[in-house]
């Protein structure tokens, strides 16, 4: 285990469609959160035994609404407790309209090595439905600020099956991105979470979402002008320039452990997966207090482990490894799905090899039901 996530919440407002700890409106309190995940770093560290971090991911809500020191404290505070590789891969998520060029050069020079923009579209009227506070151009002068700053591994995240989204306006909106030859672009169909603006509108029938034949039309736009533009798919929401694979992700898609800090991070350690408060305010009070701030903790049996690992690695466009499934539980797939996994070789939605189990060419459009069979 050599990954850790730290959750900033705070950002400009909360969109129709975010699911996450986010939390608008909360300027008055980064010091003081900085200082509590400080806090709560430091205590962590002292339980770490293992070797230098690999990766770090600063997401959010909006990690760029802290200030350039304010995020530069809680790097170096890494480095201090944990030790951080030479070559580590050091993301931070950014919304366009939140960053400055100024804040940009001194985090590159600060260690920061990855950073991914929050576009989710180049299109005002998707801007508009989706309830994001900036523009196409800033989102363009983002990613030219970045450049200037010396970021050279940028990842573009973009939104599709949008309310009243085309087939034709998604491509513009992909050909926008490509143009700006970023190294790794995310691609998230929209999903309706349960609490969220969107769900409301949902249930009212106010949100005129594209049909099942559109959706399956963008999924294909996406695989053959990525892969003409250079990009290799590698995860189903995912494509990257060779190299430029997200190190941080692949260590969730391997089921791997990883440390975690900050109001509603997720921890996974020794089988145990922790998720702490996810206010904010009240996080840090806990902090403060020297309460802990977990409020839910999980102890995977190995049989729930082995079919989350299973489930993760056929994220992957190369699957999961067999042998790594043996090693890691002295299982296999074959065995344990038996006749549900038999189903999905013989309709040729998954196949196998001597080394690998994967979700076909043909089942690809259809993951995330085929992945359902195997939970």
């Amino acid at each position: 285990m050599s990954s850790l996530y730290i959750h900033i919440p705070f950002c400009q407002s909360k969109c129709g469609y975010c699911s996450f700890s986010s939390w608008p409106g909360l300027e008055s309190v980064h010091a003081s959160y900085v200082e509590a995940v400080h806090r709560e770093l430091t205590e962590t560290a002292k339980q770490y035994s293992g070797g230098p971090l690999t990766t770090l991911f600063f997401g959010g809500g909006t990690p760029t609404m802290l200030s350039s020191r304010q995020l530069i404290r809680l790097l170096s505070c890494c480095v201090d407790n944990f030790g951080v590789e030479r070559d580590a891969e050091v993301s931070i998520e950014a919304n366009p309209g939140t960053i400055e060029r100024i804040q940009l050069d001194d985090l590159k020079k600060a260690g920061f090595s990855r950073v991914s923009v929050g576009v989710q579209s180049f299109l005002a009227e998707d801007l508009k439905a989706l309830g994001r506070c900036h523009t196409s151009s800033e989102a363009v002068s983002a990613i030219t600020d970045l450049r200037a700053a010396g970021f050279e591994n940028i990842s573009l995240d973009l939104m599709y099956g949008l309310p009243n989204q085309t087939v034709e306006s998604w491509c513009r909106n992909l050909e926008k991105a490509i143009a700006l030859d970023p190294e790794h672009i995310s691609m998230y169909q929209l999903t309706i979470e349960d609490g969220t603006a969107f769900a409301g509108l949902a249930e009212r029938g106010m949100l005129d979402l594209p049909s099942e034949e559109t959706i399956i039309a963008m999924d294909e736009v996406n695989l053959s002008r990525t892969g003409s533009a250079g990009y290799d798919w590698y995860e189903i929401s995912n494509y990257a320039k060779p190299g430029f694979r997200c190190r941080h992700n692949l260590a969730y898609w391997h089921n791997e452990e990883y440390l975690a800090a900050g109001a509603g991070a997720v921890s996974y350690l020794g089988g145990v997966r922790e998720r702490r408060v996810d206010d904010p305010v009240e996080y840090m009070a806990r902090i403060m207090a020297g309460n802990k701030t977990v409020i839910e903790r999980e102890h995977l049996a190995q049989d729930d482990a082995f079919k989350e690992t299973v489930i993760m690695g056929l994220r992957l466009t190369e699957g999961v490894k067999l042998e790594q499934l043996q090693a890691r539980f002295g299982m296999d797939p074959f065995s344990y799905y038996g006749t549900t996994l038999k189903k999905l070789l013989d309709a040729g939605f998954v196949e196998s090899s001597d080394t690998h189990l994967r979700v076909s060419e043909k089942g690809r459009l259809l993951s995330n039901a085929i992945l359902s069979e195997l939970v």
